[in-house]
């Protein structure tokens, strides 16, 4: 198995003290939002794979390492169903402010809208372009501490009665709409209308619905510090639609195609499919293709669905997930317990986010992962957590 050395992304939105805390270095007082393991040609980890003397060799980027032998480093099953790449990119995600508000497509809509840019000559790094690759981007966020979010449609009588409750009159035909209309037709309406609405009138709504949010607190209160980080931004009405939650260390959300969403605060391990494709609906000055969002949006109230890990007697706890490109799993590892073998006919990143355990002979500090290429034998021990992410080949 091989060390990783992954790049940290420094987003605006990015906390500037939590990646470091876990890490246990000092802040540079810049956001880091972000920290990758995996082999997205955006920033891949790099490895320093032994040579064959027993010395080590140079330091290369994992995507290079798989494309020299795809079916030696991820298994011929891995390959066969996904293709000669990492399927999945693990995250450490720390938000100290909101990211945008935004859906994913599914894999019909990512191939179907790839090809037509690719037709129409979009540039591939135009501001203005909304497919980056031909893949869906399902994914699922566990907390590491508390983490606060925005996941799916509530029910629009529940978000017609907290737009309602702050008083602002430019409102009053969203809450009219949300409880005169059946419930996919209301939030679709309601979220055209936001979306579409003069931009200097939706502005002052904005503010005047930031101020009575600010005044009245309690459930309020997530709208008013999201209006507090994008004053006038529509997203901050639209962000009323959504279903606020609040998880606890272990547990996660999953976020599907089509599912609106946005992460607001919190330090957690994120794993997704290896795409870029997203669209856009508000708190952010990047392009928004109201259209194609429209197109792509499951207009239908959803239980946001908090899923906490299934405990298995190897001590692995699943979280369980309706895709194939990642499983997502934790180890809670106790002193004096016996090594528990972690070894697979899949790819495998194993993350470390506290203790010192140790993968193999390879000891691991919180921050710290390894790349175990399929077949290879691992058996992890000592005391701390680790996070595993591989496959469903």
């Amino acid at each position: 198995m091989d060390r990783l050395s992954n790049t940290v992304r420094p987003y605006a939105w990015g906390s500037t003290t939590a990646i470091p805390e876990l890490l246990g270095i000092a802040p540079t007082g810049e956001p880091q939002a972000e920290m990758w393991m995996g082999a997205h040609p955006g920033a891949p980890s790099r490895l320093t794979r032994a040579a064959g003397t027993g010395e080590a060799g140079p330091e290369q980027p994992l995507t290079d390492v798989i494309a020299a032998d795809p079916e030696r480093e991820l298994g011929r099953a891995t390959v066969e169903k996904f293709g000669p790449r990492l399927p999945f990119l693990l995250k450490l995600l720390a938000a100290g402010a909101p990211l945008s508000l935004q859906v994913h497509p599914d894999l019909a809509q990512a191939k179907q809208g790839y090809e037509d840019e690719e037709r129409r000559s979009v540039p591939i790094d135009a501001p203005h372009r909304t497919y980056k690759d031909a893949n869906h981007k399902p994914e699922l966020i566990c907390a590491l501490t508390p983490f606060a979010g925005l996941c799916g449609f509530r029910r629009p009588t529940e978000a017609a009665e907290a737009m309602a409750a702050l008083g602002v009159d430019s409102l009053k035909p969203y809450v009219d709409l949300l409880g005169a209309h059946p419930e996919e037709a209301a939030l679709r309406e309601v979220l055209t209308a936001i979306l579409s609405a003069d931009p200097t009138e939706m502005a002052e709504t904005v503010n005047l619905a930031a101020a009575a949010a600010e005044r009245l607190g309690g459930a309020h209160a997530p709208y008013a510090r999201i209006a507090h980080h994008f004053p006038g931004d529509p997203g901050v009405i639209a962000a009323m639609l959504l279903n606020y939650v609040e998880l606890q260390p272990g547990e996660a959300l999953f976020l599907g195609a089509g599912v609106p969403h946005a992460y607001l605060d919190g330090l957690g391990v994120e794993i997704m499919a290896n795409s870029d494709n997203v669209l856009r609906c508000g708190l952010t000055p990047k392009h928004i293709d109201v259209p194609e969002l429209l197109r792509i949006v499951r207009f239908e109230a959803t239980d946001p669905g908090v899923l906490r890990p299934e405990a298995s007697p190897s001590g692995e706890e699943l979280y369980e997930t309706p895709v194939d490109e990642f499983r997502l799993s934790r180890f809670d590892l106790s002193p004096g317990a016996a090594p528990v073998d972690l070894t697979r006919d899949t790819p495998q990143i194993l993350l470390c986010t506290g203790g010192a355990p140790k993968a193999g002979e390879l000891g691991l500090t919180p921050g710290a992962s390894v790349f175990v290429p399929s077949g290879e034998e691992v058996e992890v021990s000592g005391t701390g957590t680790l996070f595993r992410a591989t496959v469903v080949a």
